[in-house]
């Protein structure tokens, strides 16, 4: 009896990956932050170690090249939110992105004739402005499904850069010049946030995508999460089971449109530049391929993901040119042996719910949902 209860269930005898994740979920809150915080302080210091493996030098400032990563990372966690949580296929999500630099480039750049706020100020409104379009964009159109869904947000990601390129107060081409930056000055009096120096930049966006991971890990763990997983795996069984689907998956739109727009004003602050040249459908299919890379549905693997695409062309710059190759054969090799990323999905709220039923009950039990995800382990994820 004894042994029939508890051999199906012991974590050491599945897949390789999986007694990792079984441990560090047995590791309470504090042990947790014990790991991370050291991993935290090496990576606010990678731009002033500048490892000889992994810096781009002499090709590229290797400070704004890390910048570049923490860009595109905190990118994957807002499309994660889309694509990995709630399963909505959006591939115009340089649209939100560009929002966000247009918005940051209106307040902020002498070239725009609305008021000059500070920058700063500018990071929360871009997030509102691009929450509204979120909505105005989610409402006709997340009542759709799968590949139509995709065609839509594609078209919108192209109606934000026409706009861009048509109406006369966007500059067109022309763009915008001296995009505002946070305030600060060095000790010498020059300014701490320029184009020049990516460190600055560097820290700033790391500090953010700590928070944004806190915030999106608490709305995983949440009765919004719970919806979105539902809705991922099965939108008619969600509805059925009283899940208001519908609400869930604009807040999903939502919150993911309001990161994109939030990097894009990084971006445009960076970069102090901003017209209609970075904002085409090739931008958005790479976003995505940050997400589907590392592996939709988990945070740690999106910004895996991010890493790879934004570091190796700037790592290896006599390929650069061969990234979109590269990429689609990356993806085409990963599709057929690994189809849920580098790392997959690892739903949190499964491992507490696994600890809690361990701590209750005296003996370890898989839940259903995390049943699943071991079989796609075990079948090389095949379902």
């Amino acid at each position: 009896m004894t042994a029939a209860t508890t051999t199906p269930t012991s974590p050491t005898k599945r897949s390789g990956g999986r007694p990792m994740r079984e441990r560090w979920s047995k590791l309470n809150r504090f042990q947790q932050w014990a790991v991370l915080i050291p991993v935290a302080a090496f990576i606010y210091l990678l731009p002033v170690l500048n490892p000889p493996i992994l810096t781009t030098e002499p090709g590229y400032d290797f400070s704004i090249a890390m910048f570049e990563v923490a860009r595109f990372a905190l990118i994957a966690i807002g499309l994660n939110v889309v694509v990995g949580q709630a399963g909505l296929l959006d591939l115009g999500y340089v649209g939100f992105f560009a929002i966000g630099a247009y918005v940051a480039a209106l307040f902020t750049s002498p070239d725009s004739v609305l008021a000059d706020l500070p920058f700063l100020v500018v990071l929360p409104i871009a997030m509102a402005i691009t929450m509204v379009f979120g909505v105005i964009l989610g409402t006709p159109t997340l009542r759709l499904r799968g590949d139509y869904l995709a065609i839509v947000t594609l078209g919108f990601g192209e109606i934000v850069r026409l706009l861009a390129d048509n109406i006369d107060p966007l500059r067109g081409n022309r763009g915008f010049q001296d995009v505002g930056a946070p305030p600060g000055t060095w000790s010498d009096g020059s300014a701490i946030f320029t184009n020049t120096d990516g460190k600055p930049w560097y820290w700033f966006c790391v500090t953010i995508i700590i928070v944004m991971l806190i915030l999106v890990g608490n709305l995983e763990r949440s009765r919004v999460g719970r919806a979105w997983v539902a809705i991922r795996d099965d939108e008619d069984a969600a509805q059925l089971m009283g899940v208001p689907t519908f609400r869930y998956k604009i807040w999903a739109f939502v919150i993911g449109a309001a990161i994109g727009g939030l990097a894009g004003a990084l971006y445009a602050g960076q970069l102090s530049f901003v017209n209609n040249q970075k904002f085409d459908v090739v931008t958005s299919v790479l976003f995505l391929c940050a997400v589907i890379l590392g592996g939709s549905g988990n945070k740690v693997g999106v910004m895996l993901g991010a890493f790879v695409i934004a570091y190796v062309p700037l790592r290896f710059l006599a390929i650069a040119e061969y990234k979109y190759l590269i990429f689609g054969m990356a993806l085409i090799v990963l599709m057929i042996f690994r189809p849920q990323g580098l790392l997959g999905a690892r739903q949190h709220l499964l491992s507490y719910g696994r600890r809690a039923y361990q701590r209750f009950l005296g003996k370890g039990e898989r839940v259903s949902g995390d049943s699943a995800l071991a079989g796609e382990d075990r079948n090389g994820g095949r379902p």
